[in-house]
């Protein structure tokens, strides 16, 4: 405060002696140079697991420049030291872990004499998830199948996939676990022409790696046709034969005894064609064996006729002789 008064005081002096301001520098004292601050970082994943080999820039807001660059140590720290009070810009540029992402930027505002303490977390990088659909029995890929896939612990949105034409879809599912985090996949329409597979699909996705869920459909069964009734047949009844009527043959004429009296009539001589018997009503001509069996009938009944007829012929004549010896 006093240099600056005498300053002040020797300036004023000079203006008015000679009239003017001279410029002398060598009458300032140098201003004080402002203490430095500095930058701690610790990084870390969502496991809380410390990260080594973790690479930053801290960037000048002014002109973007690097000011200062650095790796974590095998502690998950780095320290900035002697860094400039101001404004600048903290930039991940390699998360030095194959499974996690890099942090985004932030602003730090960095002040004399203080040191900046910061926690940087890397995400895991998100499973890659595959759904194949196809048919049960012949393995041909199926389009059209919608799968809903949710978390187990049911926090976080629902996605929903639908299969394209060679019965894939793809998709990428957050990960919040070294180890995984579980989710189910349910088919809620199923391809036309197939029965919706109601059976979840457990997922384990884990980071930065690739992870297929697999649904197999069966076809829907056709629609049983209704058999077809073929047209009744009446059946076929066969002819009646009617029955045929035994043919009792004429009975036998009996031969008459010879009279003792000489005037005997002769007896009637039929005539050589027996009459044929009638045919009983309501019955049929006869064929056949029938026939041949009535033809034999008759033609025995008239053989015995004549034969009867010859003896009492024979028998009359010699009657008729012996009468005329005696008279």
């Amino acid at each position: 405060m006093r240099a600056s008064r005498r300053t002040a005081a020797t300036i004023a002096a000079t203006t008015l002696a000679t009239g003017s301001l001279i410029w002398a520098p060598t009458a300032f004292a140098e201003a004080p140079d402002i203490p430095p601050g500095a930058i701690e970082i610790t990084k870390k994943d969502p496991d809380g697991t410390l990260l080594a080999g973790a690479a930053f820039s801290l960037l000048d807001t002014l002109n973007g420049t690097k000011a200062l660059t650095g790796k974590t140590a095998t502690n998950g720290i780095l320290r900035f030291e002697n860094v400039h009070p101001g404004t600048y810009r903290l930039k991940e540029t390699d998360s030095g872990s194959p499974i996690h992402e890099l942090a985004p930027d932030q602003d730090v505002i960095v002040t004399p004499e203080h040191t900046v303490k910061l926690t940087v977390i890397d995400t895991f990088k998100p499973a890659e998830l595959l759904v194949k659909k196809i048919d049960k029995k012949t393995g041909k890929p199926l389009a059209g199948a919608v799968i809903n896939i949710t978390s187990a612990t049911g926090t976080g949105k629902a996605l929903t996939l639908t299969t394209g034409k060679d019965g894939t879809a793809t998709t990428k599912l957050p990960v919040s676990s070294r180890t995984g985090t579980a989710y189910t996949a349910t088919e809620t329409k199923a391809p036309t022409g197939y029965q919706l597979d109601t059976t979840p699909v457990k997922i384990t996705a884990k980071p930065a790696e690739k992870t297929t869920a697999t649904f197999a459909n069966t076809k829907k069964a056709q629609p049983t046709q209704p058999p077809t009734t073929p047209p009744t047949t009446p059946p076929v009844t066969p002819p009646t034969t009617p029955p045929v009527t035994p043919t009792t043959p004429p009975a036998k004429p009996s031969t008459p005894a010879p009279s003792s009296s000489a005037t005997t009539t002769p007896a009637t001589v039929p005539t050589a064609s027996a009459p044929s018997p009638p045919t009983p009503e309501g019955s049929l001509a006869h064929t056949g064996a029938d026939s041949n069996t009535w033809i034999l009938v008759s033609g025995g009944a008239l053989i015995a006729a004549g034969g009867a007829t010859l003896i009492a012929i024979r028998r009359q004549k010699k009657s008729d002789e012996e009468g005329q010896s005696a008279g």
